[in-house]
């Protein structure tokens, strides 16, 4: 039994980022006692509200891994629920571009990874039909992703809150969960909100706290310690571009060799702003900084696709970080998405490594968790 005098839920989520509130939104209903815990002031503050607000197609990533499946089933749960909420998207479509012939190697190697994703045949653009489509756009040949797309990410995290609020889950923010302990059937948890220590109970715990999840894990009784993946801190920066877009999709170039990302590519947000990021830099601790001198690296990397960039125009924009469990010049890791299956506590998730297609994926993981539970 739980102490009388501590609160007890039936469900403790630990972070609002998209994460947590998608499996709130999900796992919340009348008589079940949600509680959703935020150590910072807003929600979605880091990783969720610091990234290109892209709904992924799903091409990128290894068959077979629970990025491509779950990017995949995510993304068309995505477009219903933003349809249903009025939460802005479009699906704006994506081109990814070659501009150089030792370049048609790794599109025809992303055709095919596609096709073991499961998703469509992407339609192949040659240099005069990109021309035809992009103007500005440099490349010798392209494929087509019209299933890409965008959205308002604030707004996702506002309707997936709204949800979970109208049944019945409560959120605490200013709150930081210090330590787990497993009793008498039970998890306490003892943590410190608005600067004031406290302790409650839970039933079951879900460790969604990105960035700092490892840290949680850590500090969690019971837990093997050899399951806990070691955490890169990953910066991506972005620049924006002043002025009207050349583009009406979002371009990609080739990814990147021997580093973790796809390459500083070409985004829209919503009322037409373009942006180009992010890149990959390796951080020892959090930093959100953009450093102005990194406009030349930048102009080099879009100019080969885009050669009429103007890089006065360009301007430090906003940075994020990923929580990758892969280090530089490792091949990206997948979702690492522990339950007592893996770890053998019983009532524990921890999600590690939910680095991009994180957001995409965000409902199909939390109808994954509502499984696991």
């Amino acid at each position: 039994m739980a102490d009388r005098d501590q609160p007890h839920y039936d469900i403790l989520i630990i972070g609002a980022g998209a994460l947590g509130l998608a499996c709130a939104a999900r796992l919340a209903q009348p008589g079940r006692r949600v509680l959703i815990l935020e150590r910072e002031g807003l929600i979605g503050s880091h990783t969720s509200s610091r990234n290109s607000e892209v709904i992924h197609a799903g091409l990128y990533y290894p068959p077979g891994s629970l990025k491509a499946e779950l990017c995949r089933e995510g993304r068309e749960r995505l477009y219903a629920w933003c349809a249903q909420h009025q939460v802005g998207h479009r699906r704006i479509g994506k081109l990814l571009v070659a501009v150089a012939p030792e370049e048609l190697g790794k599109l025809e190697s992303l055709q095919a990874n596609a096709r073991a994703c499961g998703l469509p045949e992407l339609p192949t653009l040659d240099s005069a039909q990109l021309a035809r489509r992009e103007p500005a756009l440099r490349g010798i040949a392209a494929l087509h992703s019209p299933d890409t797309g965008i959205l308002d990410s604030h707004a996702y995290l506002q309707s997936l809150l709204g949800v979970a609020e109208q049944r019945g889950a409560e959120l605490i923010l200013h709150s930081r969960v210090d330590r787990l302990q497993r009793q008498n059937g039970h998890w306490l948890v003892h943590g410190h909100s608005q600067g004031e220590a406290f302790s409650l109970s839970a039933d079951r715990v879900i460790n969604a706290a990105g960035l700092f999840a490892q840290t949680l894990a850590e500090h969690t009784g019971g837990l093997n310690a050899a399951l806990i993946p070691r955490l890169q801190l990953c910066q991506g920066r972005y620049f924006s571009y002043r002025g009207h877009s050349p583009f009406q999709q979002l371009i990609y170039p080739m990814p990147e060799a021997n580093t973790a990302g796809l390459g500083i590519h070409a985004t829209l947000d919503l009322g037409g702003q373009l942006r180009f990021g992010p890149d990959v830099h390796y951080l020892e601790q959090l930093d959100y900084q953009v450093d102005e001198q990194l406009r030349p690296v930048f102009a080099r990397a879009i100019s080969r696709y885009f050669p009429g960039l103007d890089p006065e125009r360009l301007q430090p924009a906003y940075s994020g970080v990923r929580p990758k469990l892969s280090g530089p010049g490792e091949p990206a890791a997948d979702f690492d998405i522990q339950s007592q299956h893996e770890h053998g506590l019983s009532g524990l998730i921890n999600l590690f490594g939910i680095e991009s297609p994180g957001l995409t994926a965000s409902l199909a993981i939390a109808e994954r968790i509502a499984r696991l539970l």
